[in-house]
């Protein structure tokens, strides 16, 4: 059955013989203060880019997106897919010398289940009833309904396999290519090869610093001064320069993620289907790519499924800039000279806060008064994304159309990932139903409705898909770069390497 859908691990793909050597150092943006190396609560790409450096899930996303062995060398499901089997590699070397067996993944992944479970991922690990060890290296996973893309979740950066009955995770064990030296959250980190890593043709660099620099003209001064040798987020405004400068590369790649504004749909101000909607047809999509991204992106439309996931919906109705249409809705919703406020900092994308500007003179047009908060960049996550009426977010996309709409839009999410409160019964049964349907026809169908639902009644305003700009040194060299998250998948130390 896995195999007749598509299921089972792809090789990854051929790349350059590497060279081993040098201290790799990483520049990123985004962190909190609050970062902690708990999978349960692995929030941040700073935080992801840490875990994979020291530790391994059971599947990798290779750079197509598909779904390529990593601590688990096979995996199967029985024919109603309710049950699934994972077959562990063997000889595999924790940091403190211990064998990884099947109790130790039996564990992990029990970390993100049950009633006292802090994981943001609870709501996907929901369905499963039962995780047992049925050899020392074979697990086999139990659902309460057939899931046909359950197999893609253990590629999540929260499903990290740590030793058995240890919660000291600040110790930073696991079985990837470096352990830890040290880890200050909001500061950075600083890892350090290890000698046994199991996975040959990885972990190049012989210790790799991962920096916290929030400030986009930092970051790029960083660089230009080879003070680091890669950056995340790169300011789209200056990409082109960036690129024209000597010693530096630009890495465009073409992508799952989408920068939006998001409304919590509990609110009074947005509870009315008319407001969310008018709210849509007040942002001049064309211009926000024209002036925010300077077109390193495409148009959206306020739903988060790219032509980069095979179920993307291509006939979808664009939504377009008609501000009398949006004034009129306004009018239904008896909320004629509506007043919003939106928080914004610069966290959740380069560029946040003059898109959100740029807002607020687009929606003047259709008679909404958009106010601008701007709020610390630091514990932008944890104060303001999701906890206020109205903010700015940025989605990278998921590996899978069911991880992306479970997180972000199902009613078991409430509370934790669906930042918008919303709240569909159309769109949760279409969502259950495709995660059983092996006809893939049928499922595209329900994909296709679900996709519909979000951008005619969800609460994400998205204008804007954004390309992974990421900038490095000439002399890093890499193979093919993924398109699930920037800088190759946050894994760029575990992949990349010197060339000189």
């Amino acid at each position: 059955m896995g195999a007749a859908m598509g299921l089972r691990p792809l090789p990854s793909s051929a790349q350059q013989t590497p060279r081993r050597g040098g201290t790799f150092r990483l520049a990123i943006p985004d962190f909190d203060s609050a970062d902690t190396l708990d999978p349960q609560l692995n929030e941040t790409r700073f935080m992801m880019a840490l875990q994979y450096q020291l530790r391994n899930c059971l599947i990798e996303v290779g750079p197509r997106g598909e779904l390529v062995p990593e601590l688990a060398t096979e995996w199967d499901t029985n024919a109603d897919l309710t049950e699934w089997t994972f077959k562990l590699r063997q000889g595999v070397e924790f940091h403190n010398a211990k064998t990884m067996t099947a109790e130790d993944v039996v564990f992990s992944l029990n970390l993100h289940r049950g009633p006292n479970t802090i994981s943001e991922i609870k709501s996907l690990m929901a369905i499963v009833t039962d995780i047992t060890a049925t050899t020392a290296d074979e697990v086999r996973v139990t659902l309460a309904a057939p899931n046909a893309g359950f197999a893609s979740l253990m590629s999540l950066s929260n499903l990290l396999i740590v030793p058995a009955d240890d919660r000291e995770f600040g110790k930073g064990i696991g079985t990837g290519g470096y352990t830890l030296e040290s880890y200050e959250p909001g500061i950075g980190s600083r890892t350090v090869r290890f000698p046994n890593y199991w996975k040959e043709g990885r972990a190049h660099f012989d210790e790799a610093e991962t920096r916290c620099i929030a400030d986009v003209n930092a970051r790029t001064t960083a660089l230009q001064t080879g003070q680091i040798d890669a950056m995340g987020g790169v300011d789209t405004a200056t990409a082109m320069l960036l690129s024209a400068m000597p010693g530096i590369n630009l890495l465009q790649t073409k992508g799952k993620q989408h920068y939006a504004f998001s409304v919590d749909c509990k609110d009074p101000r947005f509870a009315d289907t008319n407001v969310r909607m008018a709210l849509k047809l007040a942002i001049d999509r064309q211009e926000m790519l024209d002036k925010i991204l300077s077109g390193y992106g495409s148009i959206a439309n306020d739903q988060p499924l790219s032509d980069a996931y095979p179920f993307h919906h291509p006939e979808l109705p664009q939504h377009a800039y008609d501000p009398d249409q949006a004034r009129a809705l306004l009018r239904k919703a008896g909320a004629e000279g509506l007043v919003i406020p939106l928080h914004v900092a610069e966290t959740p994308f380069s560029g946040a806060t003059d898109m959100a500007q740029l807002y607020a003179e687009q929606a003047s047009q259709a008679g909404i008064t958009v106010e601008i908060r701007r709020e610390p960049d630091d514990g932008y996550w944890s104060n303001v994304w999701g906890k206020r009426p109205m903010f700015a977010t940025n989605w990278t996309g998921r590996i899978s159309e069911d991880v992306m709409l479970t997180l972000a839009y199902s009613r078991e999410s409430i509370g934790s990932w669906n930042e918008t409160n919303w709240d569909n019964d159309a769109f949760n049964t279409a969502l259950t139903a495709a995660r059983g349907e092996k006809d893939e026809q049928k499922r595209k169908e329900l994909y296709w409705e679900c996709q519909s639902l979000i951008a005619e009644d969800g609460g994400m305003i998205a204008p804007l898909w954004a390309d992974f700009l990421d900038a490095v040194s000439d002399k890093i060299g890499h193979g093919e770069l993924a398109r699930d998250w920037e800088l190759d998948g946050v894994r760029a130390a575990e992949r990349w390497w010197f060339t000189a």
